[in-house]
C-alpha cells in the first residue's frame, strides 16, 4: 500500500477542512476516496471538490461496509464518535476520531475496549495542539526535571470568544442533546488534553460553572475549576466564550522556578537554587532565591490538523507511534466530566476517575431525550 484510502464521516466544518488539507496536498500519503453525511448538500460540496470519482454515502455504516477505505476520520457530532469508531474497527478499518473522544467516559470506555481487541488497527484522536512546538517544549521541560516537582498550574484560557450570532445559527452545537455541553466540549478539549499531557492527571476537581450566563444557551459558557494532584500540587483553570479580547496565559510553578506561556513565547523564571534547598539552608530572615529570566527557544512548526493526519498515515504505512493515541482521549474527558459533575453536586470535590454511572444519570437529567449511546 502506497497511500491510505481515507473516508471522512461527517462533512461539516471540520470534516470539509480535513478534505481541503488533503486536496491541497498537505497530506501526501492520504487519498480521499469516500465521504458520508446525512446532508445531501454537503455530499454535493464534496463532489464539487473531488469529482465524480469520490464515493458518497448518506450513512456512516454504508461507507464503512463499502470496502472503499482503509481508514476513516470521524467528524460527526460528539455523541456519535464512539459508536461509529467501534463500527469501523469491527470492520477492520483504522480510526482517527475528532475531539472530544465522546461526551461521557462510559461510552468512550467502550470505544477503548474495542480498540484493545483490534491491536492491528491504528486508533488515534485529533489532538492537533500536540504538534505545537511551544507545548511540546513545555512538556519536555517538565518531564526532564528542569522545573523540578510541580507545585501549581494556572491556565487562564478566555480567548475562545463566541458571539450570540454564532449560537443563533442553531443545529446541534451548544445543546445538551446535540453536543453534551458548551465551552468544555466545543472549544476546550484541546486545552484540557494539553493540561494533562504536560502536567499529568489531577486526582480530584471542584468547580463553579455558569450555564447561559453570557449567551442565550442552556450549556456552560463560563467556569472556574480547581484541581489537586497526587503530590499535593494544585491547579486552577478558567475559561469562557464571552471575554474580548480574552487571555491565553499558562503558568506552571515547580521547585526550580516558573514557566509562563503567553503570546506564543515561553519564559522560564529559573531559580539559581531550588526553593526547597533555599528554604532549608537560608538563615537571614527576609530573602528569596535568585531568579534568572530565560527566554526558551522553540524550534519547529505548528503542523495542526495535517500533522495529525500525516502521523495517522505514517502509523498505518510505516508503523509509527501515534502523536495522540485514541486511548488518551479519555483523560481530558475525565477532567471535563469532573468539572460538570462538581457543578451539578453543589461544587463538591469529584474524584478522578469520575463515577461514570452518576455522571451519565446527571447528564441525562439535562437532556430532553435519551442520551445517545
Amino acid at each position: 500500500m502506497d497511500k491510505v484510502r481515507i473516508g471522512i464521516i461527517g462533512f461539516g466544518h471540520i470534516g470539509s477542512q480535513h478534505a481541503r488539507d488533503i486536496l491541497q496536498g498537505k497530506t501526501p500519503l492520504l487519498e480521499l476516496c469516500a465521504v458520508a453525511d446525512t446532508d445531501s448538500e454537503r455530499l454535493e460540496l464534496a463532489k464539487s471538490m473531488f469529482g465524480d470519482k469520490l464515493k458518497t454515502f448518506h450513512t456512516a455504516s454504508e461507507l464503512i461496509e463499502s470496502g472503499s477505505v482503509d481508514g476513516v476520520i470521524v467528524s460527526v457530532p460528539h455523541y456519535f464518535h464512539p459508536s461509529i469508531a467501534i463500527d469501523a474497527m469491527e470492520h477492520g478499518i483504522h480510526v482517527l476520531v475528532e475531539k472530544p473522544a465522546g461526551v461521557y467516559t462510559k461510552q468512550v470506555r467502550k470505544m477503548d475496549a474495542c480498540a484493545k481487541v483490534h491491536p492491528e488497527l491504528v486508533y488515534a484522536i485529533d489532538f492537533n495542539q500536540r504538534t505545537n512546538p511551544i507545548y511540546k517544549k513545555v512538556r519536555e521541560l517538565i518531564q526532564s526535571g528542569e522545573l523540578g516537582e510541580m507545585r501549581r498550574v494556572i491556565w487562564i484560557i478566555t480567548n475562545w470568544y463566541r458571539s450570540q450570532s454564532y449560537y443563533d445559527q442553531g443545529g446541534w452545537r451548544a445543546t445538551w442533546d446535540g453536543e453534551g455541553g458548551g465551552v468544555l466540549l466545543n472549544q476546550n478539549p484541546h486545552n484540557l488534553d494539553l493540561w494533562q499531557w504536560m502536567c499529568g492527571m489531577p486526582m480530584r476537581i471542584k468547580s463553579t460553572v455558569y450555564y447561559g450566563k453570557h449567551r442565550n444557551i442552556d450549556v456552560e459558557d463560563d467556569l472556574y475549576a480547581v484541581a489537586e494532584y497526587p503530590n499535593g500540587a494544585t491547579g486552577a483553570y478558567i475559561t469562557t466564550v464571552a471575554d474580548a479580547p480574552g487571555t491565553n496565559r499558562l503558568e506552571i510553578d515547580g521547585d526550580r522556578g516558573q514557566i509562563v506561556v503567553e503570546n506564543d513565547e515561553i519564559l522560564f523564571r529559573r531559580l539559581r537554587q531550588s526553593e526547597s534547598e533555599f528554604n532549608k539552608t537560608y538563615k537571614k530572615g527576609l530573602g528569596k532565591p535568585e531568579v534568572w529570566d530565560c527566554r526558551i527557544p522553540v524550534n519547529g512548526k505548528y503542523e495542526s490538523h495535517p500533522g495529525i493526519m500525516n502521523n495517522f498515515a505514517d502509523c498505518i504505512l510505516k508503523g509509527a507511534v501515534p502523536i495522540a493515541p485514541g486511548y488518551e482521549g479519555m483523560k481530558g474527558l475525565q477532567i471535563s466530566n469532573a468539572i460538570h459533575l462538581s457543578s451539578w453536586t453543589n461544587g463538591d470535590w469529584v474524584d478522578i476517575p469520575v463515577d461514570e454511572d452518576r455522571f451519565l444519570e446527571e447528564l441525562q437529567g439535562h437532556c430532553k431525550n435519551k442520551v445517545q449511546e
